[in-house]
């Protein structure tokens, strides 16, 4: 038996590390692709409901206030995810069950997130409701992604993380795609909607379980457990310089990224001059061309990331690309130019995504505590998509929609800038 060591958050755990197995050959493979079908199924949850299915709900409600009222649904939502994945990811650290340390939390957050998805339709017929619903939605599906990322770290080795990101990647991308163009053409049966993204969200994480059996950690010694320590550890990853700087590269790109993906219903309405009906089948089109180019580019930038063994160079790449395409939207504010910005906008989105997450693992502090501290990182996603509609809300009062533009390309550029300071990988 090894000796304790410290970890992220102060505590004392046995060493796992020393005893982490990594899989290999077909068992890798088949992990790999079952991560893939349950990012995708997680995906299509977050972009059926958070850019079609919710804002066509919010909109039915009440259409002329409908940017504000959206603003305040997603805001609070945002803010009350904020710490869910690196709680539950602290939490799944210490886990001790005969399904693994992540399996029962990956489990959990599909049921409750699918239910809540279900039920939203029923329950939310005012703008408070709504809000309610999509919190306990957003507060369970947070609970399934922690664990799910912690899958890298735990169950795969540095040289192969750069392709698993690349399938992450296309996971999201495709979950994004699926969740569009199905969304888009059930715009006008928004409960049927909820209810097949929700569903498939539980299917999948349950096959990923059951086909990928975990080792049980029930004879582990767990790690002592207090509140105090763990909200510490929440700030301990941040004493490392390049953890620092990698959340907040993130938290930059999604700042820039979520402001334009998660209004694109109404950017089409209200920017390129649609209906509602034309928007929602329009939005399929545009997602399946940014799916395409984001298909492409993760798999060549995850597998040249791997070959290199660099990851900073494809997120100077997928910046650039991304805020070219907003530069096409800007000039050209016609169907013609949101298909050229699916096009840069996915190979960017593509590029950043295949190595993004190879990047964070690479330089995680601790990996006996990677959930919780992947948990943190993913606060850098959260908090945008909190202040994103409020700065929208204000940039559209003052601009109209171009003005979601040259902000988002001002971030997006910037956040290519701040991996420069980072150390650990090249």
């Amino acid at each position: 038996m090894s000796s304790p060591v410290p970890t992220a958050s102060g505590d004392t755990t046995p060493d796992n590390t020393a005893s982490r197995h990594y899989l290999e050959g077909a068992a890798r493979t088949k992990l790999v692709v079952w991560m893939l079908i349950t990012t995708t199924a997680l995906f299509s949850c977050y972009l059926a409901a958070g850019a079609v299915l919710l804002p066509a709900q919010v909109q039915n409600i009440d259409p002329a206030l409908k940017e504000a009222n959206l603003a305040i649904v997603t805001s609070i939502s945002s803010f009350a995810t904020l710490f869910c994945q690196p709680i539950v990811g602290a939490l799944s650290d210490r886990t001790r069950s005969k399904l693994g340390r992540r399996a029962p939390w990956m489990l959990g957050g599909a049921f409750l997130g699918g239910i809540m998805l279900a039920l939203l339709p029923v329950i939310g017929t005012n703008v408070a409701l709504i809000a309610i619903m999509w919190v306990l939605a957003q507060v369970s599906l947070n609970g399934l992604q922690g664990p799910l990322s912690a899958l890298v770290s735990d169950r795969l080795a540095e040289n192969y993380r750069g392709t698993a990101s690349a399938f992450f990647g296309v996971g999201s991308t495709i979950g994004m795609t699926l969740g569009v163009v199905v969304a888009g053409l059930l715009i006008n049966q928004i409960g049927l909607g909820y209810a097949i993204f929700g569903g498939g969200v539980i299917v999948a994480t349950v096959l990923l379980v059951v086909f990928n059996q975990d080792r049980s950690s029930a004879d582990m010694r767990p790690a002592p457990f207090s509140l105090v320590n763990l909200f510490k550890g929440f700030g301990t990853p941040f004493r490392s310089a390049d953890f620092t700087w990698a959340w907040l590269q993130r938290f930059v790109m999604f700042l820039g990224s979520m402001g334009i993906v998660n209004y694109m219903l109404y950017i089409l309405q209200e920017y390129i001059g649609m209906s509602q009906a034309e928007a929602g089948g329009f939005m399929a089109i545009q997602q399946l061309v940014y799916a395409a180019a984001s298909i492409i580019a993760t798999f060549i930038a995850g597998r040249m990331s791997d070959r290199l063994g660099r990851r900073k160079i494809f997120v100077f790449i997928a910046s650039g690309l991304f805020a070219l395409g907003l530069v096409v939207l800007l000039l050209m504010p016609t169907p013609t130019g949101v298909l050229i910005y699916a096009v840069l906008g996915g190979m960017g989105f593509g590029a950043y995504m295949a190595v993004d997450v190879a990047l964070v693992v690479d330089i995680l502090p601790d990996p006996n505590d990677a959930a919780k501290d992947l948990g943190v990182i993913n606060i850098a996603n959260n908090v945008p998509q909190m202040l994103a509609p409020i700065i929208n809300v204000f940039l559209i009062g003052a601009f109209g929609y171009v003005g979601l533009f040259p902000w988002g390309i001002a971030l997006v550029l910037a956040a290519s800038l701040l991996v420069i300071p980072i150390k650990k990988v090249r």
